[in-house]
């Protein structure tokens, strides 16, 4: 063998080893590689995977509870569930759903809508979860697709619990409703506990004891076959049922209280004083709320919410309007309790009031004046001038800080979601929303529930129960009752006692007395026929100001510019048993119109009957 021959066997050689050992390290990292998979498939993702089998081969199916019953206090069904057919769809089991949407609502005359709240929800859920698609089928669609259905695999009729509001709109503003749960309600709710859930309380009792209400979600752990089929049940956690409420509510009275106000929007309350239970919740005009479980068609929202009568806007609860004169009572306590007046002290009302160095005529309701009145008399004839001067001596804040105690400018805390707290203004409050200082003059209509007073007729209400206590403190409340569920009825407010002057309590609830009962009683045209004492107090609001040496006439304005009419009153006087506040907008006289609704409430709580 030359050299050349030589060398080249070597490089050969050289080049065969190399090669051995870059086979032999590719092998090694490859069996460590498939040692390290091992590893982290055994050990350290075992956990994982072990799911991910588990879940493959087995489901979870969620079993939603049935929502409780709503009851008035008679047990009267305020809100109750029915059986409704409804067509559901399981996107996994559907080879080609756009095509199935479309013969589906060509078959059964489906909307637009309902196919795009049907793409909302499956966005919203797994695909392996039944989605309706159209609730409360009637009887032709459900014929229809039932000689069909073979050919829709995936898509089934179901029957679902849906919720009913047999009363309807006497009820809407109280009990409120159930709808389709929405993107927003989605960022605030714990899925687990709403999966296989398509409602939740929107409004009313339904949102504020949506907890109580809907119960806790059951499941089933279904196994399937490869193709996602359940093949059986494994284990099962049964829903529990939500429960049943019983409120303060009477569906007697609130019939009444809505019949009373006539042809008059607005909005009665009537609570027991003594514990502060609404009786009647009445915001007229109303809506019917049935439609909204199921969706209501846009064309029928956009004509509620255009509606020149609001029918969607609680009045009762977010409604803030001048109160008038139905504040007095509570400003002659604040005389006689932190002002320096004596209740027989007589003031001159010639008809009208000005401050020093001004030639501004603040005008009495009766033209020609009350003559010399005191506190009882000014109350029972409602005299403006008394309490103009009466305002104006307090001062704004000590009067602001007195009408605080009763509640005046402040939520009440009503078991209703919403509520707006109204305004009972001072010096600070004013400073806060304008660049102008507080003025006399705004003190002196403050007087008379005017200027920048507002409050709602459930804190009117409220009010009036702690006038008819003598002090006590109450917070309106409708839930008088829990039976049954997972969770434990909210503890009732207690509230504490005002301390006024019993024979403080004395003159002004004497006063209110004769309103009704005396010959100068502004609202002596109710008394007749009463077996019991009425203490109430008449109030008329305008609803915008009169121009100096101007008259106001009421048939000469448009109905919308009438004074409201106002009514606070609790009776029998010596033992409350109720306490009720009226608003009639646009009614003129507290007295005329506002006082016999509220006479009505009353004689149906007390003897049972309607005069």
């Amino acid at each position: 063998m030359n050299i050349r021959a030589k060398r080249r066997l070597q490089n050969d050689v050289r080049v065969f080893q190399s090669r051995i050992a870059f086979s032999v390290v590719l092998l090694l990292l490859a069996v460590a590689a498939l040692v390290a998979r091992l590893v982290y498939l055994q050990i350290v993702g075992h956990e994982h995977y072990a799911t991910l089998s588990q879940d493959n081969r087995v489901k979870i199916a969620p079993l939603p509870p049935t929502r409780g019953i709503i009851y008035d206090r008679n047990g009267e069904v305020l809100a109750d569930n029915v059986p409704s057919y409804s067509l559901e769809l399981v996107p996994e089991r559907i080879d080609d759903l756009d095509a199935t949407l479309a013969e589906l609502q060509t078959l059964l005359g489906l909307s637009d809508e309902d196919v795009r709240r049907f793409r909302k929800l499956q966005s919203q859920h797994k695909s392996f979860e039944s989605i309706p698609l159209k609730m409360r089928l009637d009887e032709e669609q459900i014929a229809r697709f039932a000689v069909k259905q073979p050919f829709f695999p995936g898509v089934q009729i179901a029957v679902r619990m849906i919720r009913t509001y047999p009363y309807g709109e006497l009820t809407a503003h109280a009990v409120g409703y159930v709808s389709r749960i929405s993107e927003a309600d989605l960022k605030t709710l714990d899925p687990s506990l709403y999966s296989g859930t398509y409602h939740i309380g929107k409004s009313g009792i339904e949102k504020t004891y949506e907890t109580l209400l809907h119960g806790r979600t059951g499941h089933q752990e279904l196994e399937t076959n490869v193709q996602g089929r359940s093949i059986g049940v494994l284990d099962t956690v049964p829903p529990v049922p939500g429960a049943d409420l019983r409120l303060s509510l009477d569906i007697s009275l609130q019939r009444a209280a809505i019949d009373a106000l006539g042809d008059y929007n607005g909005a009665v309350v009537a609570m027991e004083p003594a514990t502060g239970r609404v009786l009647a919740f009445v915001s007229k005009p109303s809506f019917d709320p049935n439609p909204f479980v199921y969706g209501i068609p846009k064309a029928d929202y956009d004509r509620l919410q255009s509606s020149p009568d609001r029918p969607l806007y609680n009045r009762a609860l977010r409604g803030v309007y001048p109160p008038g004169s139905t504040v007095k009572p509570f400003e002659g306590l604040a005389g006689l309790e932190v002002g320096d007046l004596s209740a027989d002290r007589k003031v001159s009302c010639p008809g009208y009031f000005q401050l020093p160095n001004s030639s501004h005529q603040y005008r009495d309701w009766r033209k020609g004046g009350h003559g010399a009145v005191d506190l009882k008399s000014a109350i029972t004839q409602s005299c403006d001038v008394y309490f103009y001067k009466l305002a104006l001596s307090l001062g704004i804040d000590k009067l602001s800080e007195f009408m605080g105690r009763f509640g005046f400018g402040k939520r009440t805390g009503i078991d209703i979601p919403g509520e707006l707290p109204g305004v009972y203004p001072s010096k600070e409050w004013k400073k806060k929303r304008s660049k102008y200082p507080w003025f006399p003059g705004e003190t002196v209509i403050t007087g008379i529930g005017q200027g920048y007073v507002g409050v709602t007729p459930v804190q009117l209400a409220r009010a009036t129960a702690i006038l008819a206590n003598r002090g006590h403190v109450v917070t309106p409340r409708l839930l008088d009752g829990v039976q049954g569920g997972a969770g434990a009825a909210p503890e009732e407010p207690r509230g504490d006692d005002l301390a006024i002057a019993p024979e403080h309590w004395d003159t002004v609830i004497q006063a209110m007395i004769d309103v009704v009962h005396s010959a100068r009683g502004t609202a002596k045209s109710i008394a007749g026929g009463l077996s019991y004492h009425v203490a109430g107090k008449t109030g008329t609001a305008q609803v915008f100001s009169v121009g100096q040496g101007q008259k106001y006439r009421e048939s000469e304005v448009k109905k919308e510019m009438r004074d409201h009419a106002l009514f606070i009153a609790f009776a029998p006087a010596e033992q409350p048993r109720i306490a009720v506040a009226v608003l009639a907008e646009h009614g003129g006289h507290g007295g005329s119109v506002a006082a016999p609704v509220a006479r009505a409430v009353m004689e149906r709580y007390l003897n049972g009957s309607v005069p």
